[in-house]
């Protein structure tokens, strides 16, 4: 296996040898030292960190910690964080409860549920929606959680009976069910629906258990969209995140807390949207990071004072993004940070300044040793007259005497930030170190650019945020060293749609396209996808409502299986089989449309994979096959 991987390895390289690389490869990417934050020490000195490293060749990780004194110094390796962070956030304030996550199962769904004398029966019977989410079937068990007595290991289901999930599926964490501040209540974040009712909702709510009475409230049933996040002071006031629509995932997010029995949105005149948040030491204000202008920042917000609220205050400035943020030491805060030439690192940053200071420095030798690119930030007009901030990554040793084949990126979402972010699949970086220039535009339907441009994409899939597209690769194919004839467009989820879309009306601007679990046909789209909310609120409704005008037009004008006659270049379609989001029939019937048409193209199928690729041989395959292709045809 080693030998086979190794030779896969070499085989990469295109325009590098084996040895004495100068720019990153994609093994160099996928095994590159993968740091997150876990927390500051008890006494606010030090700040607690894990550190991954993947191996291809045994497609296995591993991870260490470590702790490193917040003002700088040597990093030094532990066994176990708890001697430093004393505090199980899972652990009752007196000790003697703690919160576990079960399985519990509560309804009948294979074959033996029903007929239980059928032992070797291998079947599925359901008679609601949300039978499969994300990257699995549902099997009747239900997420729930209990309540531990840490001595005796008796357990209370907080939802028992109940066919709801805590932590919320597919991605809720530890960050869903926490403990008040006296240890009197656990609080929790469900969407207490079922069957299609849950499949077309966003309505989350946060409940509170109270212990005493084992009794439980709804702290957000006035709200009708996402409720999650919660977290409280350490004097006890809870604050948390909403969305108001119901239905809209990519709602305006605000930061709420409850005050003196009353809600107080923090960010309601702002025009933003928040990702992540965290209580101040002082209790006088919270810390929040948030997309702006193609980067992601730190915020500070101030708690009303005398009925009067302080719009939030920006912290952190620059060409960067402050993903995460790990913890307060006084006057100081811990974040991760990347940008488009550094995958994440540990900063500090100075809250009265911005100013930052990295305390990481897990990818220093592999930086050292290879040429970054270089990230220029561009304004270009859009055809409605719009500035659009657009990202240009140029090739390690970029030398404008020369030509270079250009890249278009479409980003996914739709309403995915295009910021500073540095991913192991979608890497600007390796794009350019393969000798292409890469084009990403904030196109509409990106936040960062207030909530209108945000909120634009809706209902209008193949038009202004398509001229957007063109109107960038446009305007930078004007430049002397961009080389025309080898234009190419790439991109995944609503950025495979736009390539399948662009693919019909590019006019002969592009000689090949990319295109990775995107929505090939909105009609079989809409039959197979699991969270039928997004597709109602971004499409408008189902296809076979003729009365709406909305829907019609984009199950029809813009669907792209309606437009596939006007193909006229290559497509490389990549497809994993477990992507319950965007259905193995999208990337199949792409596939067949081209190869039924003469088209060059090929299939990358990824039988194990859901909407991302996360098994690191599979990756680099991905990547071995994504750069074999623009060398074929671009």
């Amino acid at each position: 296996m080693f030998k086979r991987i190794l030779f896969i390895t070499c085989g990469i390289g295109l325009q590098f040898s084996c040895f004495g690389q100068k720019t990153l490869t994609p093994q160099m990417l996928i095994e590159l030292n993968r740091v997150s934050g876990i927390g500051i020490t008890d006494d606010g000195t030090s700040v607690v960190y894990r550190v991954s490293k993947v191996d291809v060749a045994s497609n296995s990780r591993t991870s260490k910690l470590y702790i490193l004194p917040i003002e700088g110094g040597e990093a030094k390796e532990i066994n176990n964080y708890s001697d430093f962070i004393v505090r199980d956030p899972k652990v009752s304030p007196d000790g003697k409860y703690k919160l576990v996550v079960d399985d519990v199962k509560l309804k009948s769904v294979f074959g033996k549920d029903f007929y239980p004398e059928m032992t070797e029966s291998n079947v599925q019977i359901y008679d609601e929606l949300n039978y499969r989410h994300w990257d699995v079937w549902e099997d009747g068990a239900y997420s729930h959680v209990f309540i531990e007595d840490t001595e005796t290991g008796e357990q209370i289901d907080l939802m028992e009976g109940e066919r709801f999930d805590c932590p919320q599926k597919p991605f809720g964490g530890s960050e869903d069910y926490i403990w008040n501040t006296s240890g009197t209540e656990v609080l929790y974040v469900t969407k207490k629906l079922s069957g299609t009712k849950y499949a077309k909702s966003t309505n989350t709510d946060i409940y509170a258990y109270t212990i005493a009475t084992k009794e439980t409230r709804n702290l957000t049933a006035t709200n009708k969209g996402y409720d999650t996040q919660p977290a409280f002071s350490k004097s006890g006031t809870l604050a948390w995140l909403q969305m108001k629509r119901d239905g809209y995932e990519s709602d305006k997010n605000d930061l709420i807390i409850s005050l003196e029995g009353e809600n107080v949105n923090l960010t309601a005149s702002w025009d933003g949207t928040v990702n992540g948040f965290l209580w101040g030491e002082k209790e006088d204000r919270l810390y929040f990071t948030a997309p702006i202008d193609g980067t992601v920042q730190l915020f500070e917000v101030e708690l009303p004072k005398k009925g009067k609220q302080k719009a939030p205050r920006q912290i952190t400035s620059g060409p960067f993004d402050v993903n995460g943020i790990v913890g307060q030491s006084k006057g100081t805060m811990v974040v991760s940070r990347r940008d488009m030439n550094h995958a994440v690192e540990l900063y500090t940053v100075e809250l009265k300044t911005g100013e930052l200071q990295q305390l990481t420095h897990a990818n220093d030798e592999t930086y050292g040793s290879i040429s970054l690119s270089k990230v220029e930030k561009r304004m270009i007009k859009t055809t409605d007259g719009k500035d659009m901030l657009t990202w240009v990554i140029y090739p390690p040793d970029f030398d404008p005497a020369k030509k270079y084949p250009t890249l278009l990126y479409c980003q996914g979402g739709p309403q995915g930030a295009l910021s500073q972010f540095y991913s192991y699949r979608w890497n600007f970086q390796l794009m350019a170190a393969h000798g292409y220039i890469v084009v990403a535009p904030n196109r509409r339907g990106m936040p960062g650019h207030g909530v209108e441009w945000n909120e634009q994409i809706s209902k209008d899939y193949g038009g202004q945020n398509m001229q957007d597209y063109l109107s960038a690769i446009d305007a930078i194919s004007k430049e002397s060293y961009v080389d025309t004839e080898r234009l190419g467009c790439v991109g995944a989820s609503y950025g495979g749609y736009s390539a399948f879309y662009l693919a019909a009306i590019h006019n002969k601007r592009f000689k090949t396209f990319i295109a990775h679990d995107g929505i090939f046909n909105w009609k079989s789209m809409y039959g197979t996808t699991e969270e039928l909310f997004f597709v109602n609120w971004d499409l408008g409704g189902p296809y076979w409502d003729k009365t709406n005008e909305a829907a019609q037009k984009s199950h029809g004008a813009f669907n792209p299986s309606e437009r596939v006659e006007d193909w006229d270049s290559p497509i490389l379609v990549i497809q994993g089989g477990l992507d319950f989001r965007v259905p193995i029939g999208q990337g199949l019937e792409a596939f067949q449309a081209a190869q039924l048409q003469g088209l060059k193209s090929k299939l990358l199928y990824f039988p194990e994979e859901n909407h991302w690729v996360l098994d690191y041989q599979n990756s680099l395959i991905w990547h071995t096959e994504f750069y074999k292709w623009l060398k074929e045809t671009l």
